[in-house]
């Protein structure tokens, strides 16, 4: 069944998105989201939710709505609740090699084949398709601040990739990565400028790929 995806752009509240793809005989509607396309540090995080009809928790925003507190208990309720979710992570590395928009675009593919069950519809947070999905799909611009299944992929996304920086905290002593999680902030800034950038830095990110050739690496 076709479905004009200029419908999707209208004014919906948190759930009527899902609900009226439902009525046009979509029974697996996912929600896909990405984190981590800011950083200068670490992974691009991309993550698959699934919401079974009829299930809800109280809660579930935009995770940049949400405190790390707050994401993590509805992290921990979406898992124990079985929602099937799957996530996509795409190293620094592979970032410098095809650049961020292709990294993440990698992400939410590689989660949305992932997922199981296959969905059968897919809300796509941005305003760029996932290529090579075989699935219908729509782009939302703002989706995860108007769509369940979205918001829901966000907090994955969100926790996930907040916990793998957590952990190269313990690898990467020198760098703040618990606390700034690979972002520019002032406190990573400097920490580049006295110690250069570490194997997980995206080199071909400014001010990293300037230093680059300054130091030996980690």
């Amino acid at each position: 069944m076709k479905i004009a995806f200029d419908d999707l752009h209208g004014n919906f509240d948190f759930t009527q998105m899902e609900s009226m793809l439902v009525g046009k005989g979509y029974e697996s509607i996912c929600g896909v989201d990405e984190v981590g396309r800011g950083p200068l540090a670490g992974p691009v995080v991309a993550a698959a939710v699934i919401i079974p009809c009829g299930d809800a928790v109280a809660g579930i925003d935009d995770s940049k709505r949400l405190s790390a507190h707050r994401r993590d208990e509805l992290f921990d309720q979406i898992v124990e609740r079985g929602w099937p979710c799957a996530v996509g992570v795409i190293d620094s590395e592979s970032i410098d090699s095809i650049n961020i928009l292709q990294a993440s675009l990698m992400a939410m593919r590689k989660a949305i084949m992932d997922i199981n069950p296959t969905p059968d519809f897919v809300l796509v947070d941005g305003k760029f398709d996932i290529p090579n999905i075989p699935q219908p799909q729509c782009a939302i611009i703002g989706g995860d601040r108007r769509c369940r299944a979205i918001a829901a992929a966000s907090i994955v996304a969100k926790v996930t990739r907040d916990r793998i920086m957590d952990r190269y905290q313990v690898l990467y002593p020198s760098f703040s990565f618990a606390q700034h999680k690979g972002y520019p902030t002032p406190v990573h800034l400097n920490e580049l400028k006295q110690h250069g950038p570490s194997e997980i830095h995206r080199r071909t990110f400014k001010p990293v790929a300037d230093l680059v050739s300054e130091y030996v690496l980690f």
